[in-house]
């Protein structure tokens, strides 16, 4: 039996919620005391093994999710009594799930499911022993749909529906293709007499949801013109690959320059078929800068440490300065570092060279064979 957790407001008293309170009553509901077929027991068919398996696995499904619930509500029980009595920056909290092996990731994952299984059930979309209908992943992807959506889904399972993440989704894909305005009104007909799958139209609808108005706009008018399958897939590609291209092209440090079109630059790309590469080759290129920028800030470091050990050793410590020694190739203004099996013919040896900071802390690359 799950005990009510107290809340506590300002004058320190505890206080329940009716709402939580009733919630055991669904968990003393699952009954964990189930028999498991025997799996070599032939006289069972495999239709019948699966039956009880899957009976099985759907509490032990739903028992999870109450579960998870609960330890969410206890987490944020605990994080804002440290709140409230703590020194501020939460380091009770975090000390308390040290203790219990909790990640804080994990934690506010939990709070967050307890939050929204809360605002569910205080809104009156759900009643306590409908979250019996839900396998943990469909409670979690409701909780994170639309409004209009949980509305539905809730509907469902108040009339006794069991609720899988499968039936979240193709709600909110319905939701989300019938409501849309970037989808033109052809492909919105033949998704509500599905000749269109909405599974198609929702991962549409949210890359084009990145893209500058411009670029919607045009992506809509050539959906429109063929409102097919084949078109939605490709529209989606390419306003995925638009949106790689407009995010990475601003990080690029080489791109900002007055003389460089990058808009024209993509229009180009369009009309002659390579967005795919160029997209790609932009996003690389914003990859390399930020290796190169953590490459040197790492460097940096290494030679602060390795001065440090340096002065802090001596003639006592031979294998400590050894150990510098054999740093020295990554120390330098000429850092070395060997690809491959040195004894194979594809083995290469890459070095970079870093300049003295008088001229600017350039890098010059270079890749030489060791044969």
């Amino acid at each position: 039996m799950v005990q009510v957790l107290p809340s506590f407001d300002s004058t320190d008293e505890p206080t329940f919620s009716p709402v939580h309170s009733r919630l055991p009553e669904a968990i003393d509901g699952l009954d964990l005391n189930f028999q498991l077929p025997d799996p070599e027991d032939d006289r069972v068919s495999e239709a019948e093994f699966q039956k009880q398996i899957d009976a099985a696995w759907l509490v032990c499904d739903r028992f999870d999710l109450q579960t998870e619930i609960w330890r969410g509500r206890i987490l944020r029980a605990v994080r804002n009594r440290e709140k409230r009595s703590g020194d501020g920056r939460g380091a009770g909290f975090l000390y308390w799930l040290k203790e219990r092996d909790i990640s804080k990731t994990q934690a506010y994952s939990l709070i967050e499911l307890a939050n929204s299984a809360d605002t569910l059930l205080e809104e009156g979309m759900l009643e306590p022993e409908d979250v019996n209908q839900f396998s943990k992943r469909a409670f979690l992807e409701t909780a994170q749909a639309a409004p209009e959506v949980q509305q539905m889904v809730s509907d469902a399972a108040r009339k006794g529906d069991r609720i899988t993440r499968r039936e979240v989704r193709q709600l909110s894909d319905e939701w989300t293709a019938i409501t849309s305005d970037l989808l033109p009104e052809t492909v919105k007909e033949k998704a509500a007499d599905h000749s269109l799958p909405t599974r198609y139209l929702a991962p549409l609808v949210k890359e084009m949801e990145k893209l500058p108005e411009a670029h919607q706009t045009v992506l809509k008018s050539e959906i429109a013109e063929n409102p097919d399958v084949d078109t939605v897939k490709q529209v989606t590609s390419e306003a995925r690959y638009l949106a790689k291209y407009l995010s990475a092209a601003v990080q690029v440090q080489a791109l900002n320059q007055n003389s460089l079109d990058l808009e024209t630059a993509l229009e180009e790309a369009l009309r002659i078929g390579c967005l795919n590469s160029t997209a790609d080759l932009v996003n690389h290129a914003a990859q390399l800068e930020q290796t190169i920028a953590k490459l040197y800030t790492t460097w940096k470091r290494l030679n602060t440490l390795a001065e440090r050990v340096y002065l802090d050793s001596g003639s006592s410590t031979p294998q400590l300065r050894s150990l510098l020694n054999h740093l020295s190739s990554l120390t330098s203004e000429v850092l070395e570092i060997s690809l491959g099996d040195p004894e194979s013919t594809f083995s290469r040896t890459i070095r970079l060279r870093i300049l003295p900071e008088e001229s600017g802390d350039a890098m010059e690359i270079n890749s030489f064979d060791l044969n």
